[in-house]
């Protein structure tokens, strides 16, 4: 009797692939949210952070706390996942970072962006994304090590912020699961 390989996979199936995937991820990630006000989108970067492994958040700026009970209900209790910070000023944040170990990368449309599929996300890196309306600001754009952005082919002109925070952590996942042996392998098969 052979199973079916498309069915879905039981609690403990998807409980074991997750230890396999965490158990071949070594890259550390964290984050700089800046002045990120809606309370919804500060709950979808939570709640990504804590599926991708994200080791610090730092909040900066006016940035809303995941503690708002309109970011918990996006969250879904994963603020307690991730280790994170009451707002601080932003070049405070990244200096933070800096001593913890991190290189800093802001997601920022600049002169010196380099796309996010040329980016360096190797290593210990803390990715920032900026505020709904103005993206990073000059004072951490200037702090950061590096820059990049996410290429857009369509007619509309920016991502929302929680997207592109989750668009930037799986990149950088990915940068480091494409150096590792097939999937397939990791899991058995």
């Amino acid at each position: 009797m052979t199973t079916n390989p498309r069915r879905q996979l039981r609690p403990t199936d998807v409980k074991r692939l997750n230890r396999t995937w965490r158990r071949n991820t070594e890259g550390r990630l964290a984050l700089i949210v800046e002045s990120v006000t809606g309370p919804f989108n500060v709950g979808s970067i939570f709640r990504t952070a804590a599926a991708f492994g994200v080791e610090h958040i730092w909040l900066a700026g006016n940035a809303t706390p995941p503690t708002n009970p309109k970011a918990q209900k996006t969250a879904l209790g994963t603020d307690r996942l991730v280790t994170w910070d009451e707002p601080v000023p932003v070049v405070e944040a990244v200096r933070a970072a800096k001593a913890a170990g991190f290189r800093v990368v802001a997601v920022e449309l600049t002169g010196d962006a380099v796309p996010l599929h040329e980016a360096d996300l190797s290593g210990d890196v803390c990715l920032v994304v900026g505020s709904e309306d103005h993206g990073c600001s000059p004072a951490l754009l200037e702090a950061a090590d590096a820059v990049c952005y996410i290429p857009q082919v369509g007619r509309v002109g920016s991502f929302n912020v929680g997207v592109a925070a989750a668009i930037v952590v799986a990149e950088a996942r990915r940068q480091e699961w494409a150096a590792l042996e097939p999937a397939h392998a990791l899991h058995g098969e």
